[in-house]
């Protein structure tokens, strides 16, 4: 069933299609999130509002305009952002949660180096100015469109490429010792195996 369909009977008061609807639609919404203000409890406060809103305020949402997962995307970044204002800006780096773990590899080296590597690019992506890292968020881990992304944001294509070049750029910068050849994560491993 469609999530057009599954939200016209969601907001007739069935709830087997809203419960559809949020099973599809719930991981991203809090992935999104979590990764824009770096709270799992916050996360999950949002994620609420969201699909509440949708249900309380179907029409919304027009699937003409963009599909639902970008209306919900959207959502979000207003709701965070709301969040944001009412409790005095952006959190620190070091107040933010330990993002879930990553799935399991072979040996522990590779395990413990995975593990640095993945929070040296959480830290750097949180310290992102905020129109950086939303954009970085939906193109590089939610995997949207570059015309997606615009429209989540409310901006053109050629801003929205504009923020997400700085980005890299500055990811660039902050994660340079992990991907240099002599100094980086292959070559640490290499080391640790001698």
């Amino acid at each position: 069933m469609t999530d057009e369909k599954l939200l016209q009977r969601a907001a007739r008061g069935d709830e087997a299609a809203f419960l559809a609807l949020y099973e599809r639609h719930r991981a991203t919404v809090f992935r999104f999130a979590y990764r824009m203000l770096g709270s799992a409890a916050v996360a999950e406060e949002i994620t609420h509002d969201c699909f509440l809103s949708l249900v309380r305020r179907p029409s919304g949402f027009d699937p003409s305009r963009a599909s639902l997962r970008t209306y919900l995307y959207a959502a979000v970044r207003n709701l965070a952002a709301k969040h944001l204002r009412r409790h005095g800006g952006e959190r620190s780096v070091e107040e933010l949660d330990d993002e879930p773990a990553a799935a399991e590899r072979e040996g522990p080296l590779s395990k413990l180096l995975d593990a640095e590597l993945s929070e040296e690019v959480r830290r750097a992506v949180a310290a992102l100015p905020a129109l950086q890292r939303e954009v970085v968020v939906l193109v590089e881990y939610e995997e949207l469109t570059l015309a997606e992304t615009a429209e989540v944001v409310g901006a053109d294509v050629g801003t929205v490429k504009s923020r997400l070049h700085r980005a890299r750029r500055r990811l660039r910068r902050a994660l340079s010792f992990y991907f240099k050849s002599d100094g980086g994560v292959a070559s640490a491993e290499k080391k640790a195996c001698k």
